[in-house]
């Protein structure tokens, strides 16, 4: 596993920032930045700590997929950290095997810091080595898309 981090300084509020994130009031938020990633990207599942959360797309083919999940920590506003431990194939969750065993418990997290109304996130990840330039390539896009929703004015008490 590599480890990589990218980090992003929005002027908006550390609260704002995770719940836009989040997609806590409006899942549309989440689906909007993680767009960049899979243009069907959601979630099913809780934020909290302990959950189980899905994060799936569809494929070209329009095949489900996606990551099976768990919640290590949620401190809301300040840090959230995601373990990804299985596969989902259609409505098949694959927990192990090869497949699972290159990336599994792979953390995802994220770190809020806001100073003066400006809020630094900090993404925290484990990839594969085979994944690292496409994360290299997506992740700052997505989190300009982050900090452009953000900082739209009209999303205020989403």
């Amino acid at each position: 596993m590599k480890k990589i981090q990218f980090k992003i300084r929005i002027n908006a509020p550390a609260s704002k920032v995770y719940e836009v994130m989040l997609g806590i009031n409006n899942k549309s938020t989440y689906e909007q930045w993680t767009a960049l990633f899979n243009p069907t990207s959601t979630y099913e599942g809780s934020w909290n700590k302990g959950s189980k959360i899905l994060f799936i797309g569809f494929d070209e083919n329009g095949e489900k997929g996606g990551m099976v999940s768990e919640i290590v920590d949620n401190t809301p506003y300040r840090f959230i950290s995601i373990r990804h431990y299985g596969l989902l194939k259609g409505n098949v969750e694959i927990t192990e095997g090869p497949e699972v065993e290159k990336w599994a418990n792979g953390l995802e997290n994220y770190t809020f810091e806001e100073n003066n109304g400006t809020t630094t996130v900090t993404v925290d990840l484990d990839t594969t080595e085979d994944f690292l330039d496409y994360m290299n390539q997506t992740y700052p896009k997505a989190l300009d898309k982050l900090k452009e929703l953000c900082e739209n004015t009209e999303i205020i008490n989403e």
